[in-house]
């Protein structure tokens, strides 16, 4: 069976979520648990806008949530160790006659990370495959929702620090990640960007998750992050990471189409050099929900986006509660395509 994972830009079915529940996403303090479950419903709220969601629930929190988010939103209850469902969720494919199944990827906690629990999060992948009533692709590699970012049409975005991480995959090679990206999801190019942003690579980061650097808003076109400051050490990295873009092709041999993304102008939060990126956004039937920082660049980069996605509703949710936590609007997200639609 061919496999191939659509466009983000394709129909949705339904948005999957994740309430928080414990450890470092939830925070501390009755005060940081409270600004955790308050972002992670605004983002719920602002997707339903546009397609249902369902937002899976430790039974220990079915009352605490149902505090925070209202009746449209659908709640399944699942043992949770955290709430990132772009990564602990499945990512749905499709096969020529529209079918669709969901491809498990092993969870390890980002790379086994010493701070990460995964018992529970890594049975989220099958539970949610149950829940939408699809096949279910087992697969040994160890990856991420976050991790990948398609063009529906063979074209796959990969960090070579996150799947070749020997802490997720040790000893594999870049032919085997393609092999089962082929398998999987249908790729057959696979670009290779060196990493992600600085502080995705500290102690709570993921190593280097793409969708907080570059996506594919469609065929033959990248939005990438651009930290103009020279004074931020992500400076250095973006100009490498669209070097890696300029004269390179997808899989349909087009030349890369690059539009730079520039990042929010603060630099700092208290723990240090901040990762914050527009790049982060979930595209959705109709609209698209992007992260905002209270920042003077939010109109301009919502102006890219409303100009890369034509036709679509942008929405800016305040996201700084996320990325103090690890991640954006896009990495607590999971959308489900319509099935019965040709990829």
């Amino acid at each position: 069976m061919n496999w191939i994972m659509p466009a983000e830009t394709s129909a949705q079915k339904r948005v999957w979520m994740a309430f928080p529940h414990e450890g470092y996403t939830l925070g501390h303090t009755d005060t940081e648990a409270h600004a955790a479950r308050s972002t992670w419903a605004n983002v719920a709220h602002a997707v339903a806008e546009f397609a249902p969601v369902v937002m899976v629930v430790d039974p220990a929190d079915t009352q605490i949530a149902a505090k925070y988010i209202d009746g449209r939103i659908e709640i399944r209850t699942a043992e949770l160790n955290d709430a990132w469902m772009r990564d602990i969720g499945p990512t749905f494919v499709k096969n020529a006659a529209g079918e669709l199944a969901a491809v498990d990827w092993v969870f390890n906690g980002w790379g086994a990370q010493d701070w990460a629990a995964w018992d529970k999060d890594e049975k989220i992948g099958a539970a949610v495959a149950a829940w939408a009533g699809v096949p279910r692709i087992a697969s040994t590699l160890v990856n991420e929702g976050g991790a990948i970012h398609v063009d529906g049409e063979g074209t796959v975005l990969a960090t070579e620090s996150v799947q070749l991480d020997p802490g997720r995959n040790p000893g594999i090679t870049k032919e085997q990640v393609e092999a089962e990206f082929a398998r999987t999801l249908g790729a057959t190019k696979v670009h290779w960007l060196p990493r992600g942003l600085a502080r995705d690579s500290e102690e709570f980061g993921t190593r280097g998750h793409v969708d907080i650097v570059a996506t594919i808003p469609s065929p033959g076109t990248v939005l990438v992050h651009s930290q103009q400051n020279p004074g931020h050490p992500d400076h250095a990295i973006s100009r490498e990471l669209i070097a890696s873009f300029r004269g390179a092709t997808d899989a349909k041999g087009r030349e890369f189409n690059v539009i730079e993304v520039p990042a929010p102008t603060v630099l700092r939060d208290e723990e240090g050099f901040v990762d914050y990126s527009y790049i982060n956004h979930l595209v959705i039937n109709g609209g698209v929900v992007a992260c905002t920082f209270e920042d003077p660049n939010d109109g301009l980069a919502l102006a890219i986006l409303a100009e890369a996605y034509p036709g679509r509703k942008v929405v800016g949710v305040d996201a700084r509660e996320l990325y103090a936590r690890g991640g954006g609007i896009h990495c607590i997200t999971q959308q489900e395509p319509v099935a019965g639609v040709r990829p």
